[in-house]
């Protein structure tokens, strides 16, 4: 396939690499073009374009993993988005964490062009992407669906079609609540482990085989332990992240108390200039703010 590929941040950069290796003519943009000029060095058969528009011209398959709604929304309707040069019948994938309402707007903008679209939010961290074991769950039509799953499955170990467009990106909601709630449970019991005067890594290698075993756990307690809060998914985006679930909630009617408090705990590890620790470090808000 002839492949664009836009957004290489730490997850866009390992997996556009992956479409590569997997043979695949992958064209790559980037914002700040040095990342680009990397990626291309480490993937020399590949190609650079200077805008958007430029890499989708003639792709058979456009992905996109940007940061948040008004990024995606630029680079695929702006003035130099693929909306200009992607010909009709080509689809686009999304891999941006990002609202359940631009989804739908870009599915809907999209078709008027004969253009498929397909959000596509990913669970399993920088990790997951250079090892090609992401989970991905998709929105989207059917057919389009089915001519892309083997081609994003190059990154991932699941690629699921969850419902139509937006539900990719309500079903990576669920996601981040429920990490939320795991997280802070985590480093509630790190801290009542430590406070107690246990071996708290041999508490979590005991309970991490029993009903409490989360991935959180098994990956993250030692590090928690050790005090050591670069090994993840940054704080600023988990808040931007839950900002999404906590709007989505207010349009539906759930309610979501526990992922509201996490996420104004994530505002104090902000605070305590914290903003690109990993979410992990709930553990050292409370090491400061034990109340």
């Amino acid at each position: 396939m002839k492949i664009a590929f836009i957004g290489l941040g730490v997850m866009g950069f390992p997996m556009a690499g992956h479409l590569q290796n997997a043979g695949h003519a992958v064209t790559v943009f980037n914002r700040s073009r040095d990342k680009a000029e990397r990626w291309l060095a480490s993937n020399p058969v590949g190609a650079i374009a200077d805008s958007p528009a430029a890499a989708a011209r003639d792709a058979d398959l456009i992905l996109t993993c940007v940061g948040n709604d008004d990024d995606l929304r630029s680079v695929v309707l702006g003035p130099n988005g693929v909306i200009k040069s992607a010909r009709p019948s080509c689809i686009v994938v999304d891999h941006t964490t990002a609202s359940a309402k631009i989804a739908r707007e870009l599915h809907s903008a999209l078709a008027e062009k004969g253009i498929d679209f397909i959000d596509a939010p990913v669970s399993g961290g920088q990790q997951g992407a250079i090892n090609g074991q992401l989970t991905i769950m998709c929105g989207g039509d059917t057919e389009p669906f089915a001519k892309v799953r083997d081609v994003i499955g190059v990154y991932a170990r699941q690629v699921t079609l969850m419902g139509p467009a937006g539900c990719g990106q309500l079903t990576k909601m669920v996601n981040q609540i429920c990490i939320a709630g795991l997280v802070q449970s985590l480093a509630e019991g790190v801290q009542f482990a430590l406070k107690a005067g246990l071996d708290a890594e041999m508490v979590f290698d005991v309970i991490g085989k029993g009903a409490a075993q989360s991935w959180q756990m098994v990956n993250r307690h030692k590090t928690m332990i050790d005090g050591q809060f670069e090994h993840g998914f940054a704080v600023d985006w988990m808040r931007k992240d839950l900002a999404i679930c906590l709007e989505e909630a207010r349009l539906n009617g759930s309610h979501l108390p526990v992922a509201a408090l996490v996420d104004q705990f994530y505002s104090e590890v902000q605070a305590m200039g914290g903003g690109r620790w990993d979410t992990s470090s709930l553990l050292a808000r409370l090491r400061n703010h034990p109340d």
